[in-house]
């Protein structure tokens, strides 16, 4: 499936989507912030209106119904602008400091404020013009029961004037607000800073991912500068991870190609040996019977080899394909290891015997692992045959087990080692690779096949371990596998 380019980017939209959610945050935040200073302001100015009701009860005392004694008090107050009046419970007027006639006044107990303050104690409202002076003022009334008053429940309000001066000490302070704005671009100029970080990720992550799926040259991908970040880490272990599995898919390929090659290789020479003996059996019908059983016996033995060549690769073909295979899904079984060895040493008892050599085993019964069981019988089976094959002049073949204990898991240590001739130290770490041969000529007198010792380390691989080999103290050849636990 072909990677699909969109034309928005993913930064605007990170961008839009964060900035968006924080400038609606900001808005939210302004608003809010303008209605609570205002209402902080309106509550200064009737917290102070509040004030001058009480100082003019305290002032007068029982004689706040007084006319004589209400204008002497407002006269030395001399507050400009400053209305004063006294409303009984049922809204009628008893004083005004700008109306004398309050008979005129009317019933006021339908009043904001004055519901406020049969209520709640208090009550003020904003910018409301008085009926009798025309004037637009800001009020504040205050409920004072009988107990306070001592002349009766009465109610004090206060008037002002909307002025100038008032009009700008009610209004809300826009200083939060170029906080706000100026708070708002900066985070704004970190948000776009780091999107377009992530944005330049994401898009060199899409163009490698674009020229991986074309096939294009990806050769310095890994030279690439990352950001030494989180970011930087995931592109670097993407990118590595990418290389990897295509190293490993090429070298697969590539060992895949060479088994074929080297399968051809090694077919070619019992199917041309098979080829030429019947041929000369068919050609010569007359020929001597000891003769032609000479080439039948032949003939045999050369199928044995292409059976055990073709029954060598299906076991690889196997492990490379439990290898590729998630561990899910491997279905590992418990396997017996001391029974596997002891059926391997009896199935080849009569080949050892013939060679002269001894097995000496040093394994616990029951040993258990999970695994495959035919392949751990083939890897024991190969080293035992190939100690048959090749150990010349051993007399002896041990075989011993330990424990290993790493920080995470546990795993088995194998040993399989022979006092024959050996092999030369440089041939040490290539005896595993497929179709190698320390001396070519002799292995194929010899039979063999060279994949024995890959299916040991491929087998080891398979079951989560590793395989190495070594010479033997005093001679030999040692190998020496794990297994997990």
């Amino acid at each position: 499936m072909a990677t699909r380019l969109k034309s928005k980017s993913f930064q605007s939209n990170l961008l839009f989507s964060i900035g968006g959610i924080f400038v609606i945050f900001a808005v939210c935040f302004g608003a809010y912030q303008f209605k609570r200073e205002k209402e902080y302001k309106i509550d200064i100015m009737h917290s102070r209106l509040q004030m001058y009701n009480y100082e003019m009860l305290q002032a007068l005392g029982d004689s706040i119904t007084s006319p004589t004694a209400f204008m002497r008090y407002m006269k030395q107050r001399n507050m400009r602008g400053l209305r004063m009046t006294i409303i009984d419970t049922n809204g009628k007027v008893i004083l005004d400091s700008q109306q004398r006639d309050v008979a005129k006044m009317g019933n006021h107990l339908k009043r904001e404020e004055i519901q406020e303050a049969l209520r709640h104690g208090n009550g003020y409202d904003i910018k409301r013009a008085s009926v009798y002076t025309h004037v637009t003022y800001f009020y504040s009334a205050t409920y004072m029961p009988d107990k306070v008053s001592h002349v009766g429940d009465i109610i004090i309000r206060s008037a002002v004037p909307y002025s100038a001066d008032i009009t700008r000490s009610l209004q809300a302070d826009n200083t939060y607000i170029y906080f706000t704005v100026a708070l708002t671009i900066l985070l704004g100029l970190v948000l776009y800073y780091n999107t377009s970080r992530i944005g330049r990720h994401i898009r060199y992550l899409r163009e490698f991912a674009v020229k991986a799926e074309q096939g294009d040259t990806l050769d310095h991908e890994l030279e690439r500068q990352l950001p030494d970040d989180e970011l930087g880490d995931i592109s670097h272990t993407i990118i590595t991870l990418y290389w990897r599995l295509r190293h490993s898919e090429e070298e697969r390929i590539r060992i895949k190609r060479q088994l074929t090659q080297n399968a051809a290789h090694e077919l070619k020479t019992p199917t041309a040996s098979i080829h030429g003996y019947l041929e000369s059996i068919l050609a010569n019908p007359d020929m001597p019977q000891e003769k032609r059983q000479h080439f039948l016996e032949r003939c045999y033995a050369q199928s044995e080899r292409m059976s055990k060549l073709l029954m060598d690769m299906a076991t690889l073909t196997k492990l490379d394909e439990k290898e590729g295979m998630p561990q899910r899904q491997q279905r590992d079984t418990i396997v017996d290891v001391k029974g596997v060895i002891d059926s391997v040493l009896e199935d080849t008892a009569l080949q050892l015997a013939e060679r002269g050599i001894a097995a000496h085993v040093d394994v616990p019964e029951p040993l258990l692992v999970p695994g495959d069981h035919s392949l751990i019988y083939s890897l024991f089976r190969n080293l035992v045959d190939n100690a048959i094959a090749y150990a010349q002049g051993a007399d002896r073949l041990d075989i011993t087990s330990k424990t290993l204990d790493s920080d995470k898991e546990q795993f088995y240590e194998f040993t399989v080692s022979d006092n024959g001739q050996g092999v030369e130290p440089q041939h040490l770490g290539r005896i595993f690779e497929r179709f190698y041969r320390v001396d070519k000529g002799r292995s194929r007198k010899l039979g063999g096949t060279g994949l024995g010792l890959a299916i040991v380390k491929n087998a080891a691989v398979t079951h989560h371990g590793t395989a190495r080999a070594e010479m033997t103290p005093g001679g030999g050849l040692t190998i020496v596998f794990t297994l997990r636990c």
